[in-house]
């Protein structure tokens, strides 16, 4: 099974240090990249094919939504875990909608954070595929 090749697009370095350091733990998953923007973002993902977008919403330039928006033309989608401290029954499921998987409240829910990461590895074994 070939790498997961995972983007983490987040503004916080300390928490995008935390989450870097969580996924290292899981040899399966290739961090390509750390980036703080939307335009970087949709770079990245345009340059590779990238499985999972780890998203918060509010970035340094840019935000989460907009990332959202163009990976909807996109034809093979990324999993999108969104992470973010806008938890809000309306940015949930705006988020959604707009093709996220799973939503969570910095705050609240980052300690979930390598259990969904297990859980798309796992679905993703089972399915052959993570998307």
């Amino acid at each position: 099974m070939r790498a997961v090749k995972l983007l983490l697009v987040e503004d916080s370095a300390v928490l995008a240090n935390h989450l870097t350091e969580t996924i290292a733990d899981f040899p399966q998953i290739d961090l390509i990249k750390a980036v703080d923007s939307e335009a970087s973002a949709l770079i990245e993902i345009r340059k590779r094919h990238i499985d999972v977008v780890v998203l918060d919403l509010q970035l340094k330039q840019g935000s989460g939504f907009g990332v959202l928006h163009a990976l909807g033309n996109l034809q093979q989608k990324p999993c999108v875990i969104v992470l973010t401290n806008h938890d809000s029954a309306p940015y949930e499921q705006k988020a959604i909608s707009l093709g996220a998987r799973y939503f969570l409240d910095k705050a609240r829910d980052v300690q979930r954070f390598p259990d969904i990461l297990r859980e798309i590895l796992s679905d993703g074994a089972r399915a052959g595929s993570i998307h």
